[in-house]
C-alpha cells in the first residue's frame, strides 16, 4: 500500500507542479503590480516636497522622484503583457518627463494617478478589506508601532523621529493627508519604503495591517470635519451610491471625490467615512437585491465591451447574491433553485460567447425566477418546517459523503488488522469537526467569506479527495481476490503502512470531512437568518442521528462480510465517490469563475455530481474511464496470475 501512496504522491506533484507554476506567475504580476502602483501613488504624493515653482526644493526628495519614476519604467515592461500596457507605460513615461522637467505637483500627481489607475485595472491586486476595519484596534497598534517615530497624534514628533532622514511623515498634514488613499497607506503598511526607516509591518495580520491604515487616515481630520461629513452622507443620496463597497473608500482621496462628485465636500466626506467605514454597508442590497445589481452592472459592462467585468459581475449575481439564499430556497422548492443556477449559467456562457442578445434574454429570465425566489421566501418567512428540512437535507446530504469515505477507511483497517493505524484516520475527521468550528468563527465575526472563496475550497477539495480515493480504490480492488488478499496480508501489510502512508490516510479523513463541513456550516449560517434556531438545531440533531444509525449499519455489515467480497464492494463505492467528488469539484470551479461552462441538455443529479455542462460530464467521463481502466488492469493481472501458478 506504500507504494500506492507514493504513486499518489506523485500524482498530487505532477498537479502542483502543473498548477504551481501559474499560480506563482499570478501571485507574482499581482505583487509587483502592487509594489509598482505603491511607487507611483509615492511620486505622486511626496513629489511637492521635492520641487516648488519649478526649482528643486529638496535635493534628496528630488534624486528619489527621479529614481522612482525610472524603477517604474522598468517594472511596467517587466509585467505579463496586457493590452493596455503599452499605454500605461506611455503615461510613465510622460511621468518621468515631467518629473525632469520640474513641472507643477498638480500635474505631477494627476500623471502618477492616472497611471496608478490604468495599473490597477489591467492587474488587479486587492485594495480593500473583506471585512470592517476595527480603528480601535488600529489606534492600538499606533500606539506600539507608529507613535515613537510619527507622534502620539501624527504630528512626526515623536521621540525617536530626531535626526531621521528623511523625517517620519506627519499624519495631521493635510496636504500630504489628502494627496494619499488608505490603499496606499495599507501598502506602504505592508511593504514599508525602501531607503527610509519606515520598515515592513507585514508580519502584523491582514485586519491589523488595514486597521492601522484606516487610523492613520483619520489623524488630520478634526471633529467639526468629522460632523459635516456626517450630515452630508445623509443627506445626499448620489454621494451614498456612490460608495457602492469599499474598495470606492480606500481609493478615494478628496480630490477624486471633488472630480466624481462636484457638489460633494471631499475631506468632509473622508473625515466621516474613515472613522465610521461600517456606514458603506448600511442599507446595502444583498440576496436578489444585490443579484439585480449585479446583473445591471454586468449588462453595462457587457455592452462597453468589457467582457472581464461582465463575467466577474456575472459570478458575483450568483455567488454573493443568490447563493447565501440556496439553503433556504432548496428546503422550500428545490426545482425553482436548479432554475435559477441554471439560468445563471446561461447568462455567464453568454457572456463568454460575448453574445449580447443571448445575455439580456438570459438576464430577463433570471429576473421572472427571482421575483419567484422574493415571493417564495416571503411566503415562508416564518416557517419553522421548511428550516428544520432544510437543516436536516444539508447536514444529511453533506455528511453522508463524509461518512462513506472515513467509514470505508475505518472498515479497511478494521479487516487488516491495523487497528494501530486507526488513530491517524479519528484525527483527520475531528481535526476537520474543529476547523469547520474555526470557520465559523472566522465566517461569522471576523471575515466575510466570499462566494468565490466558499466555492474554490469546496471545488479544490473535491478534486484532491476524488485524486485520493481514486489510488485507495484500484489499490482495493487489486486485492479483491480473497486469495490476493490473504497473501498480501501475510507478507506485506504490516511493514507497507509507513509513516507516509498513515497522514495520507488523515488527510484523506481530513480534507473529505472538512470540505463538507464548510458548506454545511455557510449553509446553516444563511439558515440562521431566519431566526429559527429551535427548528435549525432540531433538523441538525435529527440528521446527526440518521448518519450515526447509518454508520452503525455499515460498520457491522462490513465486519461480516467476506473478506474478497468487502473489498470487492468497498473498491466499487470508492470508484463511484471518486466520479461524483471530480464532478462536484469541476461544477464549484465553474460557479468560482475557475472553469469555462458550457450548457447542454442533459439531466443535474447532485447526489451524483452530474451537472449538465460540457466541462464536468467530461471530468466525470474521463474518471470514470481511468477507473474502468484500472479495474479491468487489475483483472487482467489477477487471471496472469493465476494462470501462472497453474
Amino acid at each position: 500500500m506504500q507504494r500506492k501512496f507514493w504513486w499518489l504522491l506523485a500524482v498530487l506533484g505532477c498537479w502542483v507542479g502543473l498548477a504551481g507554476p501559474v499560480a506563482w506567475a499570478e501571485e507574482s504580476a499581482s505583487a509587483q503590480s502592487r509594489q509598482l502602483w505603491q511607487l507611483l501613488d509615492y511620486v505622486a504624493v511626496d513629489y511637492s516636497g521635492a520641487v516648488e515653482d519649478g526649482a528643486i526644493a529638496d535635493e534628496g526628495e528630488y534624486a528619489e522622484m527621479l529614481d522612482f519614476t525610472a524603477t517604474a519604467q522598468r517594472q511596467i515592461t517587466a509585467l505579463p503583457a496586457h493590452a493596455e500596457q503599452a499605454a500605461i507605460a506611455d503615461t510613465i513615461a510622460q511621468l518621468r518627463q515631467a518629473v525632469e522637467n520640474k513641472a507643477d505637483a498638480a500635474e505631477v500627481a494627476e500623471l502618477a494617478h492616472s497611471a496608478a489607475d490604468a495599473l490597477a485595472r489591467a492587474y488587479p491586486f486587492p485594495m480593500a478589506p473583506a471585512f470592517e476595519p476595527n480603528l480601535a484596534r488600529g489606534a492600538q497598534l499606533y500606539a506600539e508601532h507608529c507613535a515613537s517615530c510619527h507622534g502620539a497624534n501624527g504630528a512626526a514628533d515623536g521621540p525617536a523621529a530626531q535626526g531621521l532622514e528623511p523625517a517620519p511623515i506627519a499624519f495631521t498634514d493635510a496636504e500630504r493627508a489628502d494627496a494619499r488613499s488608505l490603499a496606499a497607506l495599507y501598502q506602504v503598511i505592508t511593504q514599508g519604503v525602501e531607503g527610509t526607516s519606515m520598515g515592513s509591518y507585514g508580519s502584523l495580520s491582514e485586519e491589523d495591517r488595514w486597521a492601522l491604515a484606516f487610523f492613520s487616515g483619520t489623524l488630520s481630520y478634526d471633529a467639526q470635519l468629522t460632523a459635516q461629513g456626517q450630515q452630508q452622507w445623509q443627506q445626499d443620496a448620489q454621494l451614498r451610491s456612490h460608495f457602492a463597497e469599499m474598495g470606492a473608500l480606500t481609493t478615494a482621496t478628496p480630490a477624486s471625490l471633488q472630480k466624481a462628485l462636484p457638489q460633494a465636500d471631499g475631506r468632509a466626506t473622508l473625515a466621516y467615512l474613515r472613522q465610521h467605514p461600517e456606514a458603506i454597508n448600511v442599507g446595502k442590497p444583498t440576496g436578489t437585491a444585490l443579484s439585480r445589481l449585479r446583473l445591471q452592472e454586468s449588462l453595462a459592462a457587457l455592452h462597453s465591451g468589457d467582457n472581464a467585468t461582465a463575467m466577474r459581475l456575472g459570478l458575483s449575481a450568483y455567488l454573493d447574491g443568490f447563493e447565501p439564499l440556496e439553503p433556504a430556497v432548496a428546503a422550500r422548492d428545490k426545482a425553482l433553485m436548479v432554475a435559477v443556477e441554471a439560468a445563471m449559467l446561461q447568462y455567464r456562457a453568454a457572456i463568454t460567447k460575448n453574445d449580447i442578445p443571448g445575455a439580456e434574454a438570459a438576464a430577463g429570465h433570471l429576473e421572472a425566477q427571482l421575483q419567484k425566489v422574493d415571493t417564495l421566501l416571503q411566503d415562508g418567512a416564518n416557517d419553522t418546517t421548511a428550516t428544520f428540512l432544510g437543516a436536516f437535507t444539508i447536514l444529511l446530504r453533506e455528511g453522508l459523503e463524509a461518512m462513506l469515505i472515513v467509514i470505508g477507511t475505518i472498515a479497511l483497517l478494521r479487516r487488516a488488522k491495523r487497528t494501530d493505524a486507526l488513530g491517524y484516520v479519528h484525527a483527520g475527521w475531528v481535526s476537520a469537526l474543529v476547523a469547520g468550528g474555526l470557520t465559523w468563527v472566522v465566517a461569522t465575526y471576523m471575515v466575510e467569506v466570499s462566494g468565490a472563496s466558499r466555492e474554490l475550497t469546496e471545488g479544490i477539495g473535491s478534486i484532491l479527495a476524488a485524486v485520493i480515493l481514486l489510488s485507495v480504490g484500484l489499490w482495493m480492488h487489486s486485492k479483491s481476490s480473497a486469495n490476493r488478499w490473504q497473501e498480501y496480508l501475510d507478507g506485506k501489510l504490516q511493514h507497507a503502512l509507513g509513516k507516509g502512508s498513515l497522514w495520507g490516510l488523515f488527510m484523506l479523513s481530513f480534507i473529505a470531512v472538512y470540505r463538507e463541513v464548510f458548506e454545511t456550516v455557510l449553509f446553516y449560517t444563511a439558515l440562521a437568518a431566519d431566526g429559527h434556531y429551535n427548528a435549525l438545531a432540531g433538523g441538525g440533531l435529527v440528521a446527526t442521528a440518521v448518519l450515526a444509525v447509518i454508520a452503525w449499519i455499515l460498520l457491522k455489515t462490513s465486519a461480516r462480510m467476506p473478506i474478497g467480497k468487502f473489498f470487492s464492494a468497498t473498491s466499487i463505492l470508492v470508484g463511484v465517490l471518486a466520479v461524483v467528488l471530480i464532478g462536484k469539484g469541476a461544477s464549484a470551479l465553474q460557479e468560482a469563475g475557475w472553469f469555462s461552462a458550457t450548457p447542454v441538455n442533459g439531466p443535474r443529479m447532485e447526489w451524483l455530481g452530474t451537472y449538465p455542462t460540457v466541462e464536468t460530464l467530461t471530468a466525470q467521463v474521463v474518471m470514470l474511464v481511468i477507473v474502468l481502466a484500472g479495474f479491468g488492469f487489475n483483472i487482467l493481472s489477477a487471471r496472469r496470475t493465476a494462470a501462472a501458478k497453474v
